[in-house]
């Protein structure tokens, strides 16, 4: 397998499960500014993640391609079995990060984003993250309770981007602590060491 990624943008997430489920993959950086003729030919979407399998297919999007990597080793424990209602919740964790948190920061990472827009989309992140400061306030580890899975490695990472953003996580006591005991596993940090993102 190859994993195309852009350094601790949200193929990030992928990354991490990769390493999460012990899979043997290789890693190919995307220039965001400039990508090759190579990589459009690929993936004509033109954004990361995409992983190319052993036999050539291609899969696209965090969402699927989280679910896929957790499949792929049931004995990691990423996700519930397909069919059942917990997967159902977690699909929905993982929609909701993708479709509202991911692209509520889209905003504040484009240099043709007026300062309205940019506040508009500072707005919108703050009500997502109370949204999910409230969740985490019952005393549960992860967004599925106590059992961590691709849903917390997603948020993790899009929760990141408070750092460069400016916004930080003073406001939401949970999510940090949250983002601790995730920045903790071994997996999250082989593959920030692996970017180029961990001291």
């Amino acid at each position: 397998m190859k994993l195309y990624y852009l350094p601790g943008s949200c193929s990030l997430a992928s990354h991490i499960a990769l390493r999460e489920v012990g899979a043997d993959f290789d890693l190919e950086r995307i220039d965001a500014a400039n990508k090759s003729a190579d990589f459009l030919s690929l993936n004509p979407k033109g954004y990361v993640p995409a992983l190319t399998l052993d036999d050539g297919d291609l899969l696209t999007e965090n969402a699927a391609i989280l679910q896929f990597i957790a499949d792929s080793k049931p004995s990691a424990a990423l996700a519930p079995a397909a069919g059942s209602r917990e997967r159902t919740h977690l699909q929905a964790y993982l929609n909701f990060v993708a479709t509202e948190l991911h692209k509520a920061f889209s905003p504040l990472f484009k240099a043709d984003s007026g300062e309205a827009e940019k506040e508009a989309a500072r707005k919108k992140v703050h009500q997502k993250f109370d949204y999910v400061n409230d969740l985490l306030s019952d005393g549960r580890q992860y967004l599925m309770g106590d059992s961590f899975s691709v849903a917390d490695i997603y948020l993790f990472v899009v929760a990141n981007w408070t750092g460069p953003t400016g916004i930080g996580l003073d406001s939401w006591p949970n999510i940090a602590a949250f983002q601790q005991r995730v920045a903790g596993r071994d997996a999250v940090q082989a593959a920030l060491k692996a970017e180029g993102l961990a001291a």
